[in-house]
């Protein structure tokens, strides 16, 4: 059994920074591909960023240039470094662990980018 628990989230400005981690059980970890999905409200939670078990990455074209997804294998944790926040990134961000054949999900934490 895996469990994510997600971290970081928050209120701030516009043109901001938040850092999200992810803290993950189990022994899978190193063998998974790790991502962050955001759901908004009224919207369909959908996919952010990912980092593949051999480093391939993933970015929606709406944080490119402003959001840096990372992994430490040894720890078990995966990181959303968030910067230039805007308005529309406000969403609940999920952490999700995926192999062939399970994936996971965290309980989400809440970004909100307001003034």
């Amino acid at each position: 059994q895996v469990q994510l628990v997600e971290s970081g989230g928050g209120l701030v400005q516009p043109g901001g920074s938040l850092r999200l981690s992810c803290a993950a059980s189990g022994s899978i970890f190193s063998r998974s591909t790790m991502a962050w999905y955001c759901q908004a409200p009224g919207k369909q939670r959908e996919l952010v960023a990912s980092i593949s078990s051999g480093g391939s990455l993933y970015y929606a074209d709406s944080v490119k240039g402003r959001f840096t997804i990372s992994r430490n294998n040894a720890e078990n944790t995966v990181d959303l470094q968030m910067n230039g926040l805007k308005p529309e990134d406000t969403a609940v961000y999920y952490c999700n662990l995926a192999t062939w054949t399970l994936t996971y999900w965290g309980q989400g934490t809440q970004v909100t980018v307001s003034s």
